[in-house]
């Protein structure tokens, strides 16, 4: 079958890490409950949040990285390829589980709380039902509260490589196709069930859209796209859409605000369905990736400033990254509920924690480096 796609150009888009970074840092914020700081991420303005722009970004940077090596090398090369990251992700999954668990059960016996293994939904580990939590745990079913986006990420990155060698044949039917999964599955409730009971929070049936329509622009997508993006009157659709999506969203915070409006238009977008990726919540991660590909182009001399070398760094090493940002989420609430969790403790909390992050990054980045061979000295030539 004939090639269709475009392959990605070679070498590192720094938008890519630079968001990634935000994400990571986003979903740490997030995962805190009352915590002030968190107000200035996304969700906050807007349908779409973190999660939303960490499984876009996945989904583009597989396709980046996996797709040539499927082409050079062959459908079996690059789905082991992809298999090998999947174990990966599994095993920074259960390696975070067990330490998450472990901890919260610590803090909740040295402090006599038992809420907190209510609250972190680790009711099942604590009677008869132990070890048939923890084998659930292993096969994704069993997920404790801020523990769901890597189960997501795994079984997409899974199911990935025939996706990904019908998108380098056909993308714009592949993503049709994925779009037709995501509306089917939200017609007719289709989910993966949870233990011990309910379904996953973070639908798969649902969010593989994302995932795939990150690999879409990947493979050529966002290039035939670029006349819609650039035209003078999606401009104005796309602040139009953004401005709705501020109110409606500040609506559901504030319910006194959210009485001035008719009931109809209030319910519609409130609650926000996360769990099904609502289709008012995709097309507004897709409008704010049209202003970001729109007013940030890849060679934009901005994306080297200095001051944005932190997120760039937590981005390019984000699965560790990101598994430290959910263990330190919990800390920071657990900080916050034995402190006073006055203003000053929020905003101790949430910088201590992306310091920490950060630390993290730059000590892989720069361990990473002590791995590679030193270039071989020069050799002086006898005159």
């Amino acid at each position: 079958m004939k090639i269709n796609a475009v392959l990605p150009e070679k070498g590192r888009d720094l938008r890519l890490d630079l968001f990634r970074g935000v994400a990571n840092w986003a979903i740490y914020l997030d995962h805190i409950p009352d915590n002030v700081v968190n107000w200035i991420t996304t969700r906050n303005y807007g349908f779409s949040d973190a999660a939303d722009l960490f499984v876009f970004i996945s989904g583009y940077t597989a396709s980046f990285v996996y797709a040539r090596m499927m082409l050079e090398r062959g459908f079996i090369v690059g789905a082991t390829r992809l298999t090998k990251r999947v174990w990966q992700l599994y095993v920074a999954h259960i390696i975070l589980f067990v330490i998450y668990i472990v901890s919260i059960g610590y803090v909740a016996l040295r402090f006599s709380d038992p809420e907190i293994i209510h609250e972190f939904n680790l009711a099942g580990l604590a009677g008869d039902q132990a070890i048939e939590t923890l084998r659930q745990g292993l096969l994704l079913k069993f997920k404790p509260v801020n523990l769901d986006v890597l189960p997501l990420y795994i079984v997409l990155m899974g199911l990935f490589p025939p996706v990904l060698w019908l998108m380098l044949r056909q993308p714009d039917l592949t993503l049709l196709a994925s779009i037709g999964l995501w509306l089917v599955a939200r017609q007719f409730d289709w989910n993966l069930r949870a233990y011990p009971s309910g379904v996953w929070y973070f639908n798969p049936y649902c969010w593989q859209v994302l995932f795939v329509f990150g690999s879409w622009c990947a493979l050529g997508g966002a290039k035939r796209a670029r006349w819609i993006v650039d035209h003078p009157v999606t401009l104005y659709l796309c602040v139009a859409y953004l401005v709705l999506a501020l109110v409606m969203t500040m609506a559901g915070r504030f319910p006194d605000f959210g009485a001035l409006f008719p009931r109809w238009l209030y319910s519609t977008f409130n609650p926000n369905d996360k769990t099904d990726l609502a289709p008012y919540r995709f097309l507004h991660f897709v409008v704010v990736a049209m202003m970001v590909v729109r007013f940030v182009p890849k060679e934009w001399s901005g994306l080297e400033w200095k001051v944005f070398d932190p997120l760039v760094v937590c981005g390019q090493q984000s699965l560790a990254v990101f598994c430290v940002g959910v263990f330190l989420s919990f800390v920071g609430h657990f900080e916050l509920m034995m402190s006073s969790g006055s203003l000053l403790a929020q905003i101790f909390v949430s910088v201590s924690g992306i310091a920490v992050m950060t630390l993290v990054a730059y000590y892989i980045s720069w361990s990473k480096r002590q791995d590679k061979p030193l270039p071989k000295p020069a050799v002086a030539k006898a005159p």
